[in-house]
């Protein structure tokens, strides 16, 4: 038996067949396009996700002659997406997590006193992050698009609820509870949507998806819609909740940083939510059949992997991104150069909207090598910012760090993170586990897999990064220039 799983990133969509042992059997990649029409905004087709959907699973089935016999989905976080019910077209493009123009609504709400009740509810805080101010802009800036919603015509959703209804022909409207617990419109200790906070934001309950748990059969393709297959659709959780349940992070004190476009830290909390304190969040992992819900504490780091993206299509510094490593090792350090990658705000700790990216200490002795150097630090030091938080925020330190994603190819990258954390750094064979994950949660799900202790057993070292010495003085020049970036925009 294998399962084919379903991850729609930010920029393309993955498809992989997972065998029995946990392998990866085939796999398909198809880009989408980003928009960016004005200056902190950034949208999606919905169209092109789907598109771009079939055309990631066409290659992975074509590569293998193992038939699926489920799917799994897992997906980019907190976009908003708008789509109609019946024909599956959207209204208007979707507002991606990274999109900073909700930044006036949060401040409005914060400023009306409504942030610590919406913390207590969510576990989140006031930030363009989320979902839900996006859906609040919509209705005060797209009264059109809008005006669907609140006739009933209209579903709202993230990522995985629009990909689900595209796959059953509009049969289903369903989200897990791992992907509501990230709208501001989820009690995560309640289990479902919150009433206030949909009059808070003035979202209509009733376009919102039904929560389902994160494994077990909800639905299945329609073959029509679906490149002829009828499968049951069993898996489904956000893909950092994904990440960690294929980094085998089911027990509480397991943590892992998944470094795609953003990084992300997840620590298992099991089933208690710990308050989101230090500038961290209390977020769902994931919800079995039974209805019991497990906990992380996450910290939500912005820009790490599209950092290096900028490095190669914004200044041209180097041809694609493996060659950062390379080119980062060829000096011993960054020559005291900092780099912020603030490129679409601060998120944890600093959690500062305004704030937007800044090099600093160049000289003329400063080469590419230097700013490359200086990137790789920029992402160790944002992780160890996290990591420290957590340790405050639970009472312990990190036993070690299980790390996936493309950057964690990164050999350089990975031994700068074990010496800034000061404990080790574990690299997985397959490094793919946000995809991973949604099939392991498919694959237990219908059978394939008959517990976590059988899928533990799957999980393989590739190696293992022991730390060394850190340089302390870089790490305070680091927090120092991220002090100095903060509220930028806000200068006019």
């Amino acid at each position: 038996m294998s399962v084919l799983t379903i991850d729609a990133g930010t920029t393309g969509v993955t498809a992989l067949v997972v065998g029995e042992n946990g392998r990866v059997l085939a796999r398909g990649y198809q880009e989408f396009a980003q928009h960016y029409p004005e200056s902190g905004w950034v949208e999606h087709v919905p169209e092109e996700i789907w598109q771009a959907t079939l055309a990631a699973c066409q290659s992975a089935l074509d590569a293998t002659e193992e038939a699926p016999t489920c799917i799994g989905i897992t997906n980019q976080r907190e976009t908003a997406v708008l789509w109609n019910r019946r024909r599956g077209s959207s209204p208007r493009r979707a507002i991606v997590w990274q999109d900073r123009r909700t930044a006036g609504i949060c401040t409005e709400l914060r400023e009306a006193g409504h942030e610590q009740r919406v913390t207590e509810l969510t576990g989140l805080r006031l930030d363009p992050y989320f979902t839900a101010t996006k859906l609040t802009w919509m209705k005060r800036n797209d009264q059109r698009a809008w005006a669907g919603v609140e006739e009933g015509e209209t579903a709202v959703g993230t990522v995985d609820s629009y990909i689900i209804s595209r796959l059953t022909g509009g049969a289903r409207h369903v989200t897990d509870a791992s992907n509501a617990s990230r709208t501001l419109l989820y009690d995560i200790r309640a289990g479902g949507w919150s009433e206030e906070l949909c009059d808070l934001f003035g979202v209509p309950k009733s376009a919102l998806p039904e929560v389902v748990p994160s494994y077990g059969v909800v639905g299945e393709s329609v073959p029509e819609e679906f490149l002829g297959l009828r499968l049951p659709i069993a898996g489904i959780a956000g893909d950092q909740q994904a990440a960690m349940f294929g980094q085998n992070c089911y027990t509480p004190g397991s943590s892992k940083c998944t470094y795609g476009t953003g990084s992300f830290v997840l620590l298992n909390t099991g089933g208690e939510v710990i308050a989101p304190e230090h500038g961290l969040l209390s977020t769902v992992l994931w919800q079995h059949p039974d209805g019991r819900l497990e906990y992380a504490l996450e910290g939500s780091i912005f820009v790490t992997g599209a950092a290096v993206q900028w490095l190669r299509d914004g200044l041209g510094l180097i041809d694609t991104a493996p060659q950062s490593e390379a080119l980062a090792a060829s000096v011993p350090d960054s020559g005291g150069v900092v780099f912020v990658p603030a490129l679409t705000g601060l998120g944890a700790p600093d959690w500062d909207p305004y704030a937007r990216g800044a090099i600093f200490g160049i000289t003329r002795g400063t080469g590419r090598a230097h700013l490359a150097r200086a990137t790789l630090d920029a992402i160790a030091f944002e992780v160890r910012d996290v990591a420290e938080s957590m340790s405050r925020a639970s009472g312990t330190s990190l036993p070690e760090l299980r790390v996936d994603g493309g950057a964690s190819a990164n050999d350089l990258l990975c031994q700068i993170q074990a010496d800034q954390l000061g404990v080790s750094v574990a690299r997985p064979e397959v490094q793919e586990t946000t995809a991973l994950g949604a099939a392991f949660l498919a694959g237990l799900g219908t059978g394939v897999w008959s517990s976590t202790e059988e899928l533990s057993r799957t999980w393989k070292l590739d190696r293992r990064f022991e730390p060394g010495k850190r340089d302390e003085t870089h790490y305070k020049r680091w927090r120092t220039a991220v002090e100095r970036s903060k509220g930028w925009a806000e200068l006019g």
